[in-house]
């Protein structure tokens, strides 16, 4: 068995760093996202990672969908795609 597959260094360990990574990488692109939009944001860490791994994911569909190839601008779709999720959910003003 390949040693860097999950059963190669112990099933529960992988899956637990691999959510380690999960919550690291979504908390960066949600923490990137809230910096894009101007103002003060109560915004929980749970929720930027929140948004950070959604972002991540549809900026993920579409940059690949695009036939995006670079890992920068792929980044870039998740942090845009990230900033438009919090703006839509928390900031955009309802009609009234």
């Amino acid at each position: 068995m390949d040693p860097g597959t999950a059963a190669g260094i112990g099933g529960g360990t992988a899956i637990l760093i691999l959510l380690v990574m999960f919550a690291v990488s979504g908390l960066i692109v949600g923490a990137l996202a809230r910096l894009a939009l101007p103002g003060r944001d109560d915004m929980s860490y749970l929720k930027t990672i929140g948004y950070g791994l959604a972002g991540s994911l549809l900026g993920g569909f579409v940059s690949t969908g695009l036939g995006v190839q670079n890992r920068i601008v792929s980044l870039i779709f998740a942090v845009v795609v990230a900033a438009a999720l919090i703006w839509f959910f928390t900031r955009r003003k309802p009609k009234a």
